[in-house]
């Protein structure tokens, strides 16, 4: 599968604004009649053209959703996939002078950039009744640019889930643990029964970038989350040192399987759920499912499991992860009732069904999800007090999304050598500086 996190747009410092923006005075950016029912309408005659990522059956499932708003206004609606190459089509239609009326992407950053220089319009009043009544604050901070709303967040991820194969764990005599420390007593059972306790695929750094964001926002809050993202504390600063500190206590113990710096990271997942596994428990986001679903030996849901990143002193529950955000680069009435559709339960109830969406939409009813495993992902993600977007995807390309330096490159070093704190710190702190 693609792993869009690695897509990246070079923007300027200004367009990596805090995922924490106080939303005030918002005001309605499109027409339409302020009475009528969110997404509804009479658009016929009217064509909307709506651009993203999503192929194959994610774009089938997409059309699905689109077609039941043709349907309920008479507009036609006509679906492109831009692959992996959704900052350079979008500019693309920007220079040729022929935006789409909406477009989504996986990147807040490029929502941040694009609305810096007058490329979207903040959604009219409708849409942002709709998304406040069905989003929480942290999807609505992240959809936002100086205090405007733009943006409405379709589909996420949620990348604060451990998974683990049951019957090892139920081999071994282990159990889901309630906190990082019960996390590691667990590890060791599993050790101690004959299976490593964890894999981990660290040949690239972006596996451990989700690690450190899951760790560090459980130990710093999501207020010193958002200063790191934005660079607004140094790399060398004690919390960050707390966070490595509690990583080393992991990645320096015997639970760990050997090789995991030549490993890949669908390699590590089929240590735990192969043929052969060799491991009880691998870290990831919810696309493991999917990883796991093709390798065809274990099935999501029975002897596939997980449990929620843990608790690290007491700390709340919280996700770090992805998503995609519409954002409208046309201002009618149209566009605009596409948009409030978007931030409807019932426009995500189309797709949830049958797998592969998981919405960030607190109101989407999660009996729907096709299966327990996608209801325990989407509820977690939508029950969280604290909700962080992945962090190396905001931060400048040369830091955060580059192989062989900067943030991946200093997690590989750090995975390979946990002792060194001090100096992973002064080396993330220099490519920083280098960066941003």
């Amino acid at each position: 599968m693609t792993h869009r996190r690695r897509q990246r747009v070079v923007i300027s410092l200004a367009a990596l604004a805090a995922t924490s923006i106080v939303i005030a005075g918002c005001s309605g950016g499109g027409g339409g009649d302020s009475s009528a029912a969110p997404g509804t309408g009479d658009f016929a005659g009217q064509t909307l053209n709506v651009v993203a990522a999503w192929s194959g059956a994610e774009q089938k499932n997409f059309e699905l959703v689109l077609k039941k708003f043709e349907d309920d206004t008479g507009a036609t609606v006509n679906y492109t996939s831009f692959g992996d190459n959704g900052p350079t089509y979008i500019q693309g239609q920007l220079e040729g002078g022929t935006p789409p009326n909406i477009a989504l992407t996986g990147q807040p950053a490029l929502l941040q950039s694009l609305a810096a220089n007058g490329d979207l319009f903040p959604v009219s009043d409708d849409v942002k009744k709709a998304v406040e009544k069905n989003y929480s604050k942290s999807w609505i901070d992240l959809g936002s640019a100086d205090g405007e709303l733009y943006g409405v967040w379709f589909k996420a991820s949620n990348k604060s889930t451990m998974w683990y194969n049951s019957d090892i764990y139920d081999e071994a005599g282990a159990t889901v643990p309630t906190d990082w420390d019960d996390f590691m007593t667990q590890l060791q059972v599993v050790q101690d029964s004959g299976f490593a306790g964890i894999s981990v695929g660290a040949d690239v750094g972006w596996p451990l970038t989700d690690w450190f964001e899951n760790v560090y926002l459980r130990t710093a809050g999501e207020e010193m989350y958002d200063k790191l993202t934005n660079h607004e504390i140094p790399w060398t600063d004690p919390s960050v040192t707390k966070a490595l500190d509690v990583m080393a206590t992991l990645w320096s113990s015997d639970v760990l399987e050997p090789g995991g710096a030549q490993r890949a990271f669908g390699d590590a997942v089929t240590q735990v759920f192969g043929a052969d596994p060799k491991a009880g428990t691998v870290y990831e986001g919810d696309f493991v499912a999917g990883v796991i679903t093709e390798d065809g030996n274990s099935v999501v849901g029975k002897n596939a499991l997980f449990y929620d990143f843990p608790s690290i002193d007491g700390s709340a529950a919280a996700v770090v992860g992805g998503g995609d955000v519409a954002i409208a680069m046309v201002n009618d009435d149209a566009t605009m009732a596409l948009m409030a559709y978007l931030a409807s339960p019932e426009a995500a109830e189309i797709w949830v069904p049958n797998g592969g969406l998981t919405s960030p939409n607190k109101a989407v009813d999660t009996a729907l999800y096709p299966d327990a495993t996608a209801r325990q992902i989407a509820e977690a993600l939508t029950g969280a007090k604290t909700f962080r977007f992945d962090m190396s995807d905001l931060t400048p390309s040369a830091f955060g999304g580059t192989p062989g330096q900067g943030f991946w490159q200093e997690m590989i070093s750090f995975y390979e050598n946990p002792t060194d704190v001090a100096g992973t710190q002064q080396r993330l702190e220099a490519a920083a500086l280098a960066a941003y």
